[in-house]
């Protein structure tokens, strides 16, 4: 597996993984794509960053984006990380996850704000951010809809 910058051929697929992971409501998956068409469109101009893991055949399999949170000094966010249901547990969402931390580093980053969903179907995702080192910061109720939190996790990065 590799990790590269996602290119413009890459979007179908990205698309494709969005709808088989099986978490991402159509507004959500329609979100992604529209940032996923900025950054196509303007590159980092848009704000955002996006890499793809493929395969040996060159297949995306998973895919990270993330970006300057406006306004501040070093703290970014990262606003999508998903892995292909096929390569889920193999170690990739980990390796994307860390190419973006270190590049994150790299553009003066030094603090990483993810926002995620409360839904136990999201359940996964938050134990892998906490197995990555980030904490649960804060809980917004009824943020979504009632019933579906927005929960807060972040994490500083040591200095490179």
């Amino acid at each position: 597996m590799t990790i590269r910058p996602a290119q413009r051929g890459d979007r179908l697929a990205i698309e494709k993984l969005l709808r088989n992971v099986g978490v991402f409501s159509e507004p959500e998956i329609g979100v992604g794509l529209e940032v996923l068409d900025a950054y196509f469109t303007l590159g980092a101009e848009s704000g955002y960053w996006v890499e793809t893991a493929v395969d040996v055949h060159d297949a995306v399999v998973g895919y990270v984006c993330y970006g300057p949170t406006p306004a501040t000094q070093g703290t970014f966010d990262l606003y999508w990380i998903a892995v292909d249901a096929s390569g889920q547990a193999r170690g990739i969402g980990s390796r994307l996850l860390r190419s973006a931390e270190d590049a994150i580093k790299e553009k003066g980053g030094r603090f990483i704000v993810v926002e995620t969903s409360s839904q136990p179907s999201y359940e996964p995702t938050r134990r892998f951010y906490v197995a990555h080192g980030y904490t649960d910061l804060a809980r917004l109720r009824d943020y979504y809809k009632v019933g579906d939190d927005l929960v807060i996790f972040g994490k500083y990065l040591k200095e490179a």
